[in-house]
């Protein structure tokens, strides 16, 4: 072979390596400068049921469809494997599977990893143009992965009698459908996730998956919003923001559950504000906030500020239907749980309701003078300004400065829940949390003190001189 020769096979393959890497696109997803951070916390979570609630171009699709292809090759970067995976691809409509989901899926296999197509109708030539049945995929164990696509047009019927490994609800499902899915990844102890923007209101992926009203371990949510996404043009995301009103910009941009009065808090995020619980310097306690309630939850916070200003809200007790003496006794366990701060005589303090201070035929004492007797001393005088207050809270969001603990379940469900109502005012219920979040933070609380540095041993050895020259001219003088 002639120089000439060997230099020309050289350059062929180079040609053919470019193509092939250009090709793949797998390979190129989330790597490099630009990576879209959300995306990788939806991959590593762990959790079985997983949804990413984002605006539309914020790349939750594109997630949900490298999700699946992952699972089917069996080479998941974050997850134990599987040989011969059977998953299912879930959409509105045929066309919506045509032009979304499957659309993306395909995008991302490679032609070598595909051992066969099956369509329900169009040419397996053209695939792209028609509707697919189920892909056949090589997994990297040897076997074969099947992954179907079905429409949510079926009808529940059709969603019945096999077990899977995954099931990808590209956008919202009927309850029926979800929950006939749910039945079919059990006996491979499979995963479910979804991709979705919130365009129908409070429906029971709100209530379910959102609100984990049945507080599942498995059920994990994002909000993915066009700022998350470092692939998008920020000129165009400025003029989409410019010619949307804002509720659908509510939903279409940040992947919110929206009604028609609106969500007060919604500079509340769960993934920014909400933590998992530390041991908190004991110099960072503040103060305990409460909302009384007999009938209706009492519900008590417990607050920490850093030397930063920012707000942790570290403790939580809240229930109903009991009177003070549960209360307090509560409150005393969860105060002595935290090492709490107490007066000289062991006595708790904290901010409540004035409503408080009010005497009932029920009781010849006040709730304020109740707590009082059993070593809480409370204090009435509390900013319960509506408006002024709500103001505040919202900016202790927008800045970042308020941080609450995994653990006070009540108050991030009550923020999620909270919802304008006629007339400019907040829909009065589930709101006992927030009202005694409100009372604290209208206080405007002051950050922790630094403490004092320790004196170095120059300075210690210079601190002991002037003590002893001190020390020496008060006896000259005597």
């Amino acid at each position: 072979m002639t120089e000439k020769q060997l230099l020309g096979r050289i350059l062929a393959i180079e040609k053919e390596q470019e193509k092939r890497l250009d090709g793949d696109k797998l390979s190129h997803y989330n790597t490099g400068e630009k990576v879209h951070e959300k995306q990788l916390a939806f991959h590593k979570c762990l959790c079985r049921n997983r949804w990413v609630f984002g605006g539309n171009r914020s790349g939750k699709t594109e997630c949900g469809a490298v999700e699946a292809v992952w699972w089917a090759r069996g080479i998941h970067p974050y997850r134990q494997n599987r040989k011969d995976v059977s998953g299912w691809i879930v959409s509105l409509s045929y066309e919506v599977q045509r032009d979304v989901a499957q659309s993306k899926f395909m995008s991302y296999l490679r032609p070598e990893w595909i051992a066969d197509v099956v369509m329900s109708s169009g040419k397996k030539s053209s695939a792209e143009y028609g509707i697919i049945d189920y892909v056949l995929i090589r997994n990297v164990f040897g076997g074969l992965s099947k992954v179907s696509f079905k429409s949510c047009d079926q009808g529940r019927e059709k969603f019945q009698g096999t077990s899977l490994d995954f099931v990808w609800f590209d956008e919202e499902p009927p309850k029926d459908i979800y929950d006939e899915c749910r039945m079919r990844v059990i006996d491979r102890v499979g995963d479910i996730w979804g991709t979705m923007t919130p365009l129908k209101g409070l429906t029971w992926v709100y209530d379910e998956i959102y609100l984990n009203s049945k507080d599942d371990k498995e059920v994990w949510h994002e909000h993915i919003e066009w700022a998350d996404n470092p692939f998008l043009d920020k000129s165009e995301v400025e003029a989409l923001s410019k010619c949307l009103d804002e509720e659908t910009l509510s939903s279409r941009r940040y992947g919110r559950f929206c009604e028609a009065e609106g969500m007060v808090y919604k500079e509340f995020e769960q993934s920014r504000h909400v933590i998992q619980p530390f041991d908190v310097p004991f110099e960072w306690q503040d103060e305990i906030s409460i909302d009384p309630g007999l009938n209706n939850p009492l519900a008590c916070l417990f607050f920490a500020t850093d030397y930063d200003g920012t707000v942790y809200v570290v403790g939580e007790w809240y229930m109903a239907g009991k009177d003070v003496d549960y209360h307090a006794q509560k409150i005393k366990e969860l105060a002595h749980k935290l090492n709490w701060h107490t007066d000289a005589k062991g006595r708790l303090t904290a901010l409540i309701d004035s409503a408080a201070d009010q005497h009932t035929l029920a009781s010849a004492k006040s709730v304020s003078e109740l707590f009082y007797d059993r070593g809480i001393l409370v204090n009435t005088n509390v900013d319960k300004q509506l408006f002024s207050g709500i103001a505040q809270v919202k900016s202790y969001f927008t800045a970042d400065k308020i941080k609450i603990f995994s653990c006070c379940t009540n108050l991030i469900r009550e923020l999620k829940t909270y919802w304008w109502g006629k007339g400019d005012k907040p829909i009065k219920k589930d709101d006992h949390a927030l009202d005694a979040l409100r009372y604290y933070l209208a206080a405007k609380p002051k950050a922790a003190k630094l403490p004092a540095p320790l004196p170095t041993v120059i300075q210690k050895d210079k601190q002991k001189l002037i003590k002893q020259l001190s020390s020496r001219r008060k006896n000259k003088s005597l």
